[in-house]
């Protein structure tokens, strides 16, 4: 396994299990959904979820930003983007 992939698969583990005070907000939540699945699914597919689906939608648009992004440099995102957090609450 990858050094790089390692490090994705801690930084997910943290964020799936953080507590106290680890508290993201929701546009913070939505960048990690969006880098996560395009590292481990590549670029946004299928129907955009109608108005009526808020968080569905909401989920679609921040994938759809990262679009084109290579899994690598979606999970070296991801990676880094936890670290500053990190750095800031220290």
């Amino acid at each position: 396994m990858s050094d790089l992939k390692a490090q994705f698969e801690d930084a997910v583990r943290y964020i799936q299990t953080a507590e106290g005070d680890f508290q993201p907000s929701n546009e913070l939540k939505l960048e990690f959904y969006a880098l996560y699945k395009q590292a481990t699914e590549g670029d946004v597919s299928g129907k955009k979820p109608g108005m009526m689906d808020i968080v569905g939608r909401a989920k679609y648009n921040a994938w759809d930003k990262v679009k084109g992004l290579s899994a690598d440099e979606a999970m070296q995102r991801y990676v880094h983007r936890l670290e500053e957090l990190r750095q800031k609450h220290r």
